[in-house]
């Protein structure tokens, strides 16, 4: 029996490294990569601005958007929106409850962009030279934390992608939410541990969860270093 347990126990320690291969049926998907999480103006900073921050969040998620341009990667953009019919629901969990008091990714009407523009819920101004280009398929906005209510895996089937690299905000929330629905979709899912961010809070470090479930459940997590390194070689093998 205590045989037993210490095979457990040792098999445990070594948690398996699965692995992830970069090929033609790959794709980035990126969440939320808009002001209210990234900016210093936005209404969630004063929450995950020091994970941003000491993650350097916001220029390794312009690395990964160079990557896919140059080269010719597709990607796939969840954002998360709430119109004025969201502020309506009849109940909510504790973090709905205060983004919508905070007012945080609110857009006003589905159908109008009039102050979209700059607000919150925009994407970060670095980021839009990258998300206008063919290359980029921005879906419907979740809702809550994953891609269940939109159409993500839809058109991730549709360009025939089954591999994604998973980034954005934020890393315990929608990034995880997202890891896990496309995992039990059927896709292949890496992450990008240092091109997200979560909040940080009086004994509570989403930074912290989130790292350690990407290792858990993924197939592989990346550092962005990692990831332009191993992006250069598998496109100059090909081409070999």
């Amino acid at each position: 029996m205590i045989l037993g347990l210490l095979i457990v126990s040792n098999s445990l320690a070594q948690l398996p490294e699965p692995g992830f291969v970069i090929d033609d049926r790959t794709a980035f998907v990126i969440t939320d990569p808009q002001n209210d999480f990234l900016s210093p103006e936005g209404v969630a900073w004063g929450a995950v601005g020091q994970s941003v921050q000491e993650n350097n969040t916001v220029e390794n998620l312009e690395t990964i958007f160079r990557i896919a341009e140059n080269y010719t990667f597709p990607v796939f953009v969840s954002p998360h929106y709430y119109y004025h019919h969201d502020h309506q629901w009849k109940f909510e969990g504790a973090l709905e409850v205060l983004m919508h008091n905070i007012n945080m990714f609110d857009r006003g009407d589905q159908l109008s962009t009039e102050g979209f523009e700059n607000s919150g819920a925009d994407f970060l101004n670095v980021y839009k030279k990258y998300i206008e280009q063919n290359n980029v398929t921005v879906v419907g906005p979740h809702k809550v934390f994953g891609p269940e209510q939109n159409d993500l895996s839809l058109q991730l089937r549709k360009q025939k992608i089954d591999k994604v690299i998973i980034a954005g905000m934020s890393g315990n929330l929608c990034v995880e939410a997202h890891m896990r629905e496309l995992i039990e979709d059927g896709f292949e899912v890496a992450v990008v541990s240092d091109a997200t961010a979560s909040a940080i809070l009086p004994g509570l470090d989403g930074n912290q969860a989130a790292q350690t479930n990407f290792r858990m459940i993924s197939s592989h997590v990346y550092t962005t270093e990692e990831l332009a390194s191993t992006v250069e070689k598998a496109k100059l093998s090909k081409a070999d």
